[in-house]
């Protein structure tokens, strides 16, 4: 039997979530075209025959400019500390020199592999470079890969779960995530989000299930507040007559009922809380 941790790191929107979610076969993480999607340090578990591997899909390795941002990338060095194997992802326009060299400190005596995602956008000789500037970071092995659409993903799988130390299962051979339903509830109306607003916005916005009721033989309620930062955010999140809400409710709805396998009423409201992502109480609340 072999059981481990493996921290799949990375700058921001690099596919760190999108990655995860092939190996598990399951939408675990959300995913956007926006940097710094991922807040949360999430679970992954794979187990297949005797092998069990537990990903941990971390936020995105960065400066950080407020408080939200300093326990994200806590977040991700914490996940570097607690793995037995890292996976650092990068894509083909990854610069060394850019990458904060107070991380690559934490590499040392970790077994550490590198996956060059998004080859899907370049030629196969345009890597070259890249492959011979990264192996002075003394990678066990470099893997070019395509998280969307999965080439070379399997060959990345198997080097990692050769690499996982013997012990015995951390979680239940069916588990598939540390996380409850309701975070992953949340995680999905804030996906939409995500998905749908512009510049700032977005990053003012974060969840919290109010309430989260099964109800037998009638749909799941589920009540959830949207938080943002001011009133001219509330007022676009809104939208025109209720619209932009009312869109956001009803794909948000679809993904959770897909997610759970039952029928949801999904109850979403939306409230002002200013400067809450440098509010260090408000944000101990919300699970950061």
């Amino acid at each position: 039997m072999k059981s481990g941790y493996v921290a799949i790191i990375g700058e921001p929107n690099v596919g760190k979530s999108t990655l995860i979610n092939r190996f598990i076969n399951t939408k675990l993480s959300i995913v956007s075209d926006k940097p710094q999607t991922t807040r949360n340090k999430i679970l992954g578990i794979l187990t297949e025959g005797d092998y069990q591997c537990v990903f941990i899909d971390t936020p995105g390795i960065f400066e950080p400019s407020y408080e939200l941002q300093e326990r994200m990338v806590a977040e991700a060095r914490a996940a570097i500390r607690d793995a037995d194997l890292l996976v650092w992802l990068v894509d083909p326009f990854f610069k060394p020199e850019k990458f904060p060299a107070k991380f690559i400190k934490l590499f040392d005596a970790k077994r550490l592999i590198i996956a060059i995602n998004k080859i899907d956008l370049v030629k196969k000789n345009d890597l070259l470079p890249l492959i011979e500037k990264l192996k002075v970071y003394n990678p066990e092995e470099i893997f070019p890969i395509s998280a969307i659409n999965g080439d070379g993903v399997e060959d990345l799988k198997k080097a990692i779960m050769e690499r996982l130390p013997e012990s015995p299962f951390l979680y239940e051979s069916d588990q598939i995530s540390d996380q409850p339903e309701r975070f992953f509830v949340g995680e999905l109306i804030r996906e939409k989000l995500f998905l749908h607003l512009k510049k700032e916005v977005p990053y003012a916005t974060c969840v919290i299930i109010e309430e989260f009721k099964e109800q037998e033989g009638r749909k799941v309620y589920i009540r959830a507040t949207i938080y943002v930062e001011k009133n001219t955010q509330k007022q676009i999140l809104i939208g025109r007559d209720g619209r932009f809400l009312k869109k956001i409710g009803t794909e948000a709805r679809k993904d959770i009922e897909n997610f759970l396998g039952r029928d949801v009423y999904l109850d979403l409201w939306v409230k002002v809380k200013e400067k809450w992502r440098k509010d260090p109480i408000f944000l101990k609340e919300l699970g950061y």
